[in-house]
């Protein structure tokens, strides 16, 4: 899924960039610390062969010596790393107590008078030495006696301090570089909380709870709030057309499908019953036909247009109840409402009214003498009756379009389809079950 996310891969990629980065710096580092240390031993080098060559003299038998060699302890410890030798033309060579029995391997090379020349030589024991040298002339009596004067200092010192500087480089890069992860990681956060905006957004529009989606975006992300918007414009304008076309549609049968009923009312007036029943019969099912068509059109616009609705749920359902209570089987019912005063649902009053009247209508065809009508704690309003009620395994099958398990009654099949659709256009869903009261229960609650 890492390869899925957008915020996974710009914080794998801002720790990847960290960590080449502060690689190449603490490499960098460590060798700018080593060429450091090494500028600060070389300085120490030339200040010990300054004290060196204020300390060569010539003795009367034309010896080369060492009155007042350097003072750092260190030349007098065999071995220390630190070493001094002075030599000259005629083969005299003097040299530090550290050298113990070695010599400094010199360069065979010309150095000019008073020059300083800095070499890296082999050292006792293999070691590698930094050697710091320099050719003077020593005047005994009318002559002049050439001296070659050097000091040498061990660069394992330099690697060490190198080595350690490293340790506790890597030890503060490491601690820099998890400060920069958590600092790119809440700058990924909230460079893509327009996104996460976006995306809530686009949600209270699929629910109802929006038209639009806000504009106060980031100008790198507002190209695309307005081109969502823009959609949701066209979207709305396609629907108001379907919306027109199909009334059009609906309202251009309702005259044909008048004049239709009325010659049947006149073929009921001539005696030819069965010919009236069967024409009225044609005609009631087209007559729901439409008004099917027209409950889709309306539900497209009303439960997708994004505005928030709700209707109130006891005096609509009270006042179906009393429409009802007036028809040949209502008459026989007792109805019950146990709605609290006040309760809303979130669906347009005609919507509503088109489901809960379809089910309302069905409970009362089949019911005995009590209907129920409950409000739920999940927010559902749930129709209960007496009547027969619908085997589980038929209950499927009653939702389709057309499907009717009474085939003695009026009709076209098409309430509880109708009812489906309603819902599912707000995001709500239709259960049936089984009643307490003995019949079908009838459950219209939230969730798709």
């Amino acid at each position: 899924m890492t390869g899925r996310s957008l915020r996974l891969r710009l914080i794998a990629g801002g720790a990847a960039a960290i960590l080449i980065a502060l690689s190449i710096a603490g490499v960098g580092l460590t060798v700018l610390f080593e060429r450091h240390v090494t500028r600060n031993v070389t300085d120490d080098l030339e200040l010990h062969l300054k004290q060196l060559l204020a300390g060569i003299a010539i003795s009367a038998d034309g010896q080369l010596a060492v009155t007042r060699p350097p003072v750092d302890p260190r030349f007098a410890d065999p071995l220390s790393g630190l070493y001094w030798q002075v030599s000259d033309d005629r083969g005299g060579l003097v040299r530090s107590r550290s050298l113990w029995d070695a010599t400094l391997p010199l360069a065979v090379d010309q150095i000019a008078q008073g020059e300083v020349h800095l070499h890296e030589l082999p050292g006792p024991g293999g070691a590698r030495l930094l050697v710091v040298e320099r050719r003077a002339l020593l005047a005994v009596g009318d002559k002049s006696v050439p001296v070659r004067a050097a000091v040498a200092v061990d660069l394992a010192r330099v690697s060490a301090a190198g080595a350690a500087f490293a340790r506790d480089l890597m030890i503060a890069l490491g601690i820099l570089g998890l400060v920069l992860a958590l600092a790119t990681s809440v700058q990924v956060l909230l460079g893509l909380r327009p996104l996460d905006r976006l995306r809530s957004g686009v949600a209270r529009i699929r629910s109802g709870e929006s038209r639009r989606l806000q504009v106060d975006v980031p100008v790198e992300v507002l190209p695309l709030v307005e081109e969502v918007n823009g959609l949701l414009d066209a979207r709305d304008r396609e629907i108001e057309r379907s919306r027109g076309r199909a009334a059009d549609l609906a309202h251009g049968l309702k005259t044909p499908l008048a004049a239709l009923l009325a010659d049947a009312e006149r073929l009921r007036e001539r005696g030819e019953l069965d010919l009236a029943r069967d024409i009225e019969a044609v005609g009631e099912a087209m007559s729901r036909h439409v008004d099917r068509e027209l409950a889709r059109a309306r539900v497209q616009g009303s439960g997708s247009r994004g505005t928030t609705i709700a209707t109130e749920l006891e005096p609509l359902l009270r006042s179906l109840v009393a429409i009802l209570a007036r028809t040949p089987d209502g008459q026989r019912i007792s109805f019950e409402i146990a709605v609290p005063e006040g309760t809303r649902l979130p669906l347009a009053r005609t919507d509503l009214a088109e489901v809960l009247g379809n089910l309302l209508d069905n409970a009362t065809r089949h019911a005995r003498a009590r209907i129920r009508i409950a409000f739920g704690p999940d927010g559902g309003v749930a129709v209960e009756d007496d009547g027969p009620g619908i085997a589980a395994t038929q209950r499927l099958k009653v939702t389709e379009r057309g499907m009717r398990l009474d085939q003695r009654g009026e009709g076209a099949g098409l309430g509880l389809a109708i009812v489906q659709e309603v819902l599912e256009a707000y995001g709500w869903r239709l259960e049936l079950g089984t009643s307490e009261l003995g019949g079908l229960k009838a459950i219209c609650r939230p969730g798709g």
